[in-house]
């Protein structure tokens, strides 16, 4: 049972949230916080000094593609050349592999961003062609670590950096920060910081602490941006302000889809983007590929749904030539469908399992699966985020380890959701709590929006909309106050006067000038009479 909150009383828990307050960008540590920062920066400056060829690797998410793209846009603006490279999700693998040495021969000093830590391999791999090597990761560290000149990762039990959640490109950020001081160069930070923004959001980093400042500050650099990437964007959303909202929901997606349909350097260069012409038809592919990848997950995650045992700690499902690019997000889905942990795997012709798992609420599912690493060729991630590959006959003991694992780990008792505040009367909704809740925006992980469950309401209007009549608007009526509602991705049914329990945010929507406010619902749970 949800205890009643007042707006008094939520205030009190929306202020618990910053410990430290409200921070700015005065409040940022200073790149020399992090281990091996200053010995890579001196060896970067002694590479352009000599003329040496620098080749930056990255990633084919969001975060690696927006830490490519910092670090590109950094040293063409400085004009000094690199070459850089995404891996391809389908031919190469995650990050730093074997697969993609043979492409960076004749490098002096590789860098790689938003990966590397676990590419002990390939790190020797480097040494043995004499390439040097930079790494810059934000991940969790396997018990080995990889041989290279410096590694900046905030993990690191010798790092002085005081805040541990922190994303590839923030770190990224942070040399380039770095290199300026030392190369003594008059560079506006705020373009990257922009780019840093969209990561931070998209790699569902906690918006607290530096976070929180670095969002905002990017927020408002995206909202007035001139790079013509953005400038496209905010065109094709009609849209002048750019919200966390806009940046989870729109472009993170938009951006993610070239590497999980075909290639995540179609991302880079619609980032790099040097006029809106360019932008413009570089951001029809992306959202090409993005209507492309909605489809594939949804007829997935269909599929996803049959197979998954609901009663299972950790949901496992697995399936013959299940798109690659897609099962992270097949996982989420499927973890908030049925409230668990979920790995979603692929089996490719080889008949190795390549996939990714997603954790629930406050479940380490990272914890849960590094106790079965001796069933994996290959694993990574953090808390909530993970992937990972196995040969096929190894994975009736992997599916019997995740259960050990899963029932030795102290789960949560948590029997609602985590992200609902309290019970709310309908007669509390009002202009003055959706100011309060507006102060303490961005919203996004560490900080979720705040929702809230009522109970006693009766449906007085429910009609499908939108192009497929896939969303639901609604009316509902409690104590006389009538709220109007809005439900997305329901094909459910609902009966005008049934008495249900709602949770939902509280949102305020504009529509020709006019402001009213709205509840943006999550669940309708019927009460039973």
């Amino acid at each position: 049972m949800q205890s009643k909150i007042t707006l008094d009383a939520l205030e009190l828990l929306l202020k618990a949230r910053f410990k430290e307050g409200f921070l700015s960008l005065k409040d940022l540590p200073h790149p020399s916080a992090f281990k091996d920062m200053e010995k890579a920066t001196k060896r970067i400056v002694r590479a352009i000094e000599n003329r040496e060829k620098i080749t930056i690797i990255g990633d084919y998410d969001v975060d690696g593609v927006s830490s490519t793209s910092i670090m590109k846009l950094f040293f063409d603006e400085i004009s000094y050349p690199v070459a850089w490279i995404i891996p391809n999700r389908f031919r190469d693998g995650y990050g730093l592999s074997p697969n993609i040495i043979p492409r960076i021969k004749g490098t002096d000093l590789a860098i790689t961003v938003d990966n590397g830590i676990s590419a002990v391999y390939a790190a020797k791999l480097c040494k043995e062609e004499g390439i040097e090597l930079i790494i810059t990761d934000h991940h969790m560290l396997a018990p080995e670590v990889p041989e290279a000149y410096a590694i900046i990762d905030q993990k690191q039990a010798s790092c002085s950096f005081p805040y541990e959640e922190v994303c590839g490109a923030q770190i990224a950020w942070y040399l380039i920060a770095s290199l300026k001081n030392a190369l003594n160069m008059k560079i506006n930070m705020m373009p990257y910081m922009e780019l840093a923004a969209i990561a931070i959001i998209a790699d569902v980093m906690p918006l607290q602490h530096i976070n929180r400042a670095m969002v905002i500050a990017g927020l408002d650099a995206l909202s007035k941006s001139n790079r013509p990437a953005i400038k496209a964007y905010r065109e094709q959303i009609q849209k002048e302000v750019l919200t966390s909202e806009d940046i989870a929901f729109g472009l993170a997606p938009i951006l993610n889809a070239a590497g999980r349909m075909e290639d995540a350097s179609h991302a880079v260069d619609f980032l790099s983007s040097t006029n809106i012409y360019d932008a413009r038809v570089r951001l029809e592919r992306l959202i090409e590929f993005n209507t492309l990848r909605k489809a594939t997950e949804e007829e997935i995650t269909q599929k996803a749904l049959k197979k998954a045992d609901r009663d299972a700690p950790v949901i496992l499902v697995e399936g013959k030539g299940w798109h690659e690019g897609v099962v992270g997000i097949v996982a989420a889905r499927v973890a908030r469908i049925c409230e668990k942990p979920c790995i979603v795997l692929s089996e490719n012709e080889e008949g190795i399992l390549k996939g990714s798992g997603r954790s629930y609420g406050e479940l380490d599912l990272f914890g849960i699966v590094d106790g079965c690493r001796m069933h994996l060729e290959k694993f990574g991630g953090h808390k909530a985020a993970i992937g990972l590959s196995l040969q096929k006959n190894s994975l009736k003991a992997f599916r019997e380890q995740v259960l050990i694992s899963s029932l030795a780990i102290k789960q949560p008792k948590e029997t609602n959701d985590p992200e609902i505040i309290g019970e709310l009367h309908f007669s509390e909704i009002s202009f003055s709590l959706t100011q309060m809740i507006q102060k303490y925006e961005p919203y996004g992980q560490g900080n979720p929006r705040p929702k809230f469950i009522t109970s006693e309401v009766e449906i007085l209007q429910a009609d499908s909309m939108g192009k497929e009549g896939e969303h639901m608007r609604f009316s509902f009526v409690q104590d006389g106050i009538v709220m109007q509602g809005v439900k997305f991705k329901t094909k459910a049914s609902f009966n005008v006067g049934e008495k249900v329990e709602i949770s939902y945010t509280v949102n305020e929507n504009t529509f020709r000038g006019n402001v009213t406010l709205q509840l943006m619902v999550d669940k309708i749970k019927s009460i039973q009479i």
